[in-house]
């Protein structure tokens, strides 16, 4: 006797990881991180135009401990970086990170001392987007690469740090 005479038609066997995988990768709820002009093309990206809520991810959240996609748009200077970096620390697990624009993820064409010559040197990145400043499809192919990505995350609890009794 199998599941199938047991339940019918109606049962849906999977592993618990692929389940819960599939709810966050439709479900992204992103905190937009604009600082320059790249920031005016991600407001682009997420107006009606454009139909962002087929990715999951329209509804954007001003704070960080209700989202878990974190937008960097635009050019980070020293001065704001601490401010970056708490936004991201106060952010709930699992969190990932985009960087929307060439300032973002390398300091673009401001090789100066007053500006971060890459957010990664900062925070962890997940998905980088190149282009000054980058089009409404370049973000959607980064909403679809960290789709992917996050289909495939194995661990579906929080993440265990170094010294922690939990786990």
């Amino acid at each position: 006797m199998g599941l199938g005479d047991l339940f019918g038609e109606n049962v849906l066997t999977t592993q618990v990881n692929e389940m819960v995988n599939w709810g966050r990768k439709f479900s992204f709820f992103q905190y937009p991180f604009g600082t320059a002009c790249c920031g005016m093309e991600l407001m682009a990206a997420v107006c009606s135009h454009y139909d962002i809520a087929r990715f999951g991810a329209e509804l954007p959240r001003f704070s960080p401990r209700q989202s878990d996609l974190l937008i960097v748009a635009g050019t980070i200077n020293h001065k704001i970086a601490p401010i970056l970096k708490r936004i991201y620390e106060q952010m709930c697990e699992p969190k990932w990170v985009i960087s929307f624009g060439v300032c973002a993820t390398s300091g673009g064409f401001y090789n100066n001392y007053s500006v971060v010559q890459g957010i990664d040197t900062i925070i962890p990145v997940d998905v980088y987007i190149p282009g000054c400043p980058p089009r409404p499809e370049q973000f959607f192919d980064a909403l679809l690469m960290l789709q992917e990505k996050v289909s495939r995350e194995r661990n579906i609890g929080a993440k265990v740090e170094k010294g922690s009794l939990s786990g």
